[in-house]
């Protein structure tokens, strides 16, 4: 082979090499795990730390995060008193078209509850999900109520089906949160500072339940990072 012609192979081989790696998932390295989430929103910044009770969800996120997938994405949902919600790809303009949608096996952790700052996989509904199968991209992070007693029995019956541990019982009824979500969506994670930018989301004007919860003027997610434990 000519030289010329077997250096232009070799480019084009070293070109399509180069571009398979870089389209290969980032690694998580153990010291990812070590690390805390920094994500700067419009309205202030949040700090989430993710369980290692939920590897896959853990390992899924930080995926995300290194690859910058939530920059520039939008809060997509919010209800006040109930949680605030981002992730959707659709929210976000790609320069080559948005990344191809995907679920996680759903990791239920008893010690894991919906209590107010808490970080938790969005899902498709039962009826088209009855493994209740997370999606690999939305999240959604928790504001929530505080509960009283009674109330709380309720959702024990109607939507939790088993009995609220009385350590959580207690959180529920000081700090809030949204216990009827409890063993039907994965909880990841949590908000270790930033819970006042949370109730500022939460409180932004939306188009209300008929046009699906949308700020009436973004929210966005400017960045988000690991960033080492303090």
């Amino acid at each position: 082979m000519p030289y010329r012609k077997f250096l232009v192979a070799l480019l084009i081989s070293s070109f399509a090499f180069l571009t398979a790696e870089a389209a290969k998932p980032p690694k998580v390295r153990k010291k990812d795990r070590k690390k805390d989430i920094e994500m700067v929103t419009s309205l202030g910044t949040i700090r989430l730390r993710l369980s290692d009770s939920t590897p896959q969800h853990r390992d899924n996120f930080i995926r995300l995060v290194k690859t910058q997938f939530y920059d520039g994405i939008r809060f997509h949902r919010v209800i006040e008193k109930f949680m605030i919600q981002a992730g959707d790809a659709d929210t976000k303009t790609w320069p080559k078209g948005a990344p191809e949608k995907y679920t996680i096996p759903a990791e239920f952790v008893p010690g894991l509850f919906h209590h107010k700052g808490a970080l938790a996989a969005a899902r498709e509904g039962d009826n088209v999900n009855p493994t209740r199968a997370s999606s690999g991209t939305q999240f959604y992070i928790v504001q929530g109520k505080p509960f009283t007693d009674a109330q709380l029995d309720t959702m024990e019956n109607r939507y939790v089906k088993a009995k609220i541990p009385v350590d959580q019982r207690e959180t529920y009824k000081t700090l809030g949160g949204s216990p009827h979500l409890d063993r039907n969506y994965t909880v990841f994670g949590r908000v270790i500072s930033g819970l006042e930018v949370v109730d500022a989301i939460a409180a932004v004007k939306t188009t209300g339940r008929a046009g699906n919860d949308v700020p009436v003027e973004p929210v966005f997610i400017k960045s988000v990072k690991l960033v080492k434990r303090k």
